[in-house]
């Protein structure tokens, strides 16, 4: 499972960012900061900007980052028309690397390079592994699939870097085959050629999914902590060779060309979480312990992450420490800090972050201005 770009002999490598400057991204016109390597406690109002600044994080990995938003909507309003992202990120004791992302004016399209170089956004995850928690993630557990899909995307992205190419690919294709099917377009052969592109990555998809859950539940397993252990399953197709994929979507044109759909394929998978001591499902839980199953489901993919690539992900915490007392907030921090890997957290009270021990960065928003207060 250890990628090419791993140190699998040598203890994890935190990933930090350790200069972040935004360009006309949301609320700042222009803000630099430059954060330590291990816990960042952010604190200010609500609409001060905090999210933002995770938010500018997230776009380091492929994707749409936390928010899942369009790229237009990050742009600042009376702004250029545009934003930029750049960052330094140190890697272990390594050279740091440079990494901009963003779109010029007038433009719908994100731009990336790394140490000046243009690179495609999928290509982000051969440097780092951004994971993150949010408020829009309580529903995680009772929403809909495609959540649960994205989440496990994420997760099994920071295992496998090639993850992304294979879904977006995948998920191109079966666009292409939907047109055909709304069409009525019985065309044997393009209908072929678009199938075996599905079953091709559709494999890729599959598999890692699978693979990721395997080793995520094994690492669940040794998982101890203040936090309830989840059981996790992959409910849809088994794992298929591309021929076995491909043949399994083509024999439901029938069924397909009536749906106007593709109804069979990895783009159904499900991911189902079961709180263990209770013996329930997580949709079941409290929105207490869906939270707090939640978090301990993330804990254990960092140490995952950590130990299988040798690299330890970026992890991004908004706003998820007030539904914890404070023996559980200390909890937290000191397994965050024993695993060793950058942490951006925020809360609207300082107060949340007291229960720190040992070094961190703290983080004020002034005046829409980010502003490390010590560290």
């Amino acid at each position: 499972m250890v990628d090419a770009a791993s140190e699998p002999n040598s203890a994890p490598a935190p990933r930090a960012v350790e200069r972040l400057r935004l360009t006309d991204f949301r609320s700042y016109a222009a803000a630099e900061v430059a954060p330590g390597p291990g816990l960042i406690a952010i604190s200010g109002p609500n609409g001060a900007g905090k999210t933002n600044l995770l938010e500018a994080v997230s776009l380091l990995a492929p994707g749409r980052g936390l928010r899942r938003a369009n790229l237009s909507d990050m742009v600042r309003i009376d702004g250029s028309g545009g934003f930029g992202i750049a960052t330094r990120l140190g890697i272990g004791a390594g050279e740091p690397i440079e990494i901009g992302t963003g779109i010029e004016p007038g433009s719908a399209r994100r731009t990336v390079r790394v140490n000046g170089a243009g690179a495609a956004a999928n290509s982000l995850s051969e440097w780092l592994s951004v994971l993150w928690l949010t408020p829009a993630m309580d529903r995680l557990f009772t929403g809909p699939a495609a959540d649960r899909r994205r989440f496990l995307d994420r997760l099994t992205l920071a295992l496998y870097p090639g993850h992304a190419q294979a879904a977006t690919r995948y998920e191109n294709a079966m666009r292409e085959r939907n047109r055909l099917l709304q069409d009525g377009r019985r065309d044997d052969h393009w209908l072929g050629a678009v199938e075996r592109e599905m079953g091709r990555h559709g494999s890729l998809l599959s598999g890692a999914r699978t693979a990721t859950i395997e080793a995520l539940t094994a690492a669940l397993a040794r998982q101890t902590g203040p936090f309830p252990r989840a059981e996790v399953r992959l409910q849809g197709m088994p794992p298929l060779s591309e021929e076995e994929m491909t043949a399994a979507i083509g024999a439901c044109r029938r069924d397909d060309f009536r749906a106007g759909r593709t109804l069979v394929g990895p783009h159904r998978d499900d991911l189902l979480v079961r709180h263990v001591e209770k013996a329930q499902p997580a949709d079941r839980a409290s929105t207490g312990e869906q939270k707090a199953l939640l978090t301990g489901l993330v804990l254990a993919h960092s140490e995952l992450v950590a130990a299988e690539t040798g690299r330890l992900p970026i992890l991004l915490l908004d706003e998820a420490l007030a539904h914890l007392d404070e023996g559980r907030r200390a909890a937290l921090f000191g397994l965050l800090q024993r695993l060793g890997g950058q942490v951006w957290m925020t809360g609207t009270d300082a107060a949340l972050f007291r229960a720190i021990s040992g070094p961190a960065t703290y983080m004020e928003i002034k005046d829409g201005v980010p502003v490390v207060t010590s560290s």
